[in-house]
């Protein structure tokens, strides 16, 4: 945990946002997409719709031509929609605080929850991506296939108050060293701990 601190000292959250509720709706359209080019398709679309009554009052053809250059834009313009009325509707017109408020949104699964959980309100959450899953598994933190089970497995290990930002170390050691197809393993902080040179996984 001290080595990866050290080598991403500023990791955080790469989702541009500027309320919780924008932070949200980053986060559905993050999914199966880059953090990258969901920035490039927000930076406009909240300039015109950023609270939960402006994306409420659209229609799902409207939100999907804002978010065409997204993956399964059309899932995740109904997603945002019908979240946006439920957190007016029944949270009036805050994003809910605790995981199981959070999972009953359309288009908010146990990663996304995390997301909101520990960045935007400072909670004890170790949401798994794809890079912290990757990573976790070739450092031999967890053996598990299941993402929850790999939450639970690093949950295990590490302390609540690092939990956040290991998932951000973590990210950040995946998208900077340990990529999935080649990861650059001679420039690797921590290529003693892991298993990946010896079973490839």
């Amino acid at each position: 945990m001290k080595v990866l601190a050290g080598h991403y000292p500023d990791a955080g959250t790469a989702l541009v946002f500027n309320s919780t509720f924008e932070l949200l709706v980053a986060a559905i359209l993050s999914a199966q997409c880059t953090d990258k080019q969901v920035n490039r398709i927000t930076a406009g679309l909240f300039k015109k719709y950023n609270t939960p009554g402006d994306f409420a009052g659209l229609s799902y053809d409207e939100l999907s031509a804002e978010i065409k250059g997204c993956g399964l834009y059309r899932n995740k313009s109904k997603y945002i929609i019908d979240a946006s009325r439920e957190i007016l509707k029944k949270h009036g017109g805050l994003v809910p605080q605790n995981r199981k408020d959070l999972e009953a949104l359309p288009g908010v699964g146990r990663k996304t929850a995390g997301v909101i959980v520990g960045v935007a309100y400072g909670g004890d959450a170790l949401p798994v991506d794809t890079h912290v899953y990757r990573v976790a598994r070739r450092l031999g933190l967890s053996c598990a296939r299941d993402p929850g089970k790999v939450e639970e497995d690093l949950a295990g290990c590490i302390p609540p108050r690092d939990r956040m930002s290991m998932h951000h170390w973590l990210i950040a050691h995946g998208r900077k060293v340990c990529s999935a197809r080649k990861p650059a393993c001679g420039e690797c902080c921590l290529i003693e701990f892991c298993r990946y040179p010896a079973n490839g996984e």
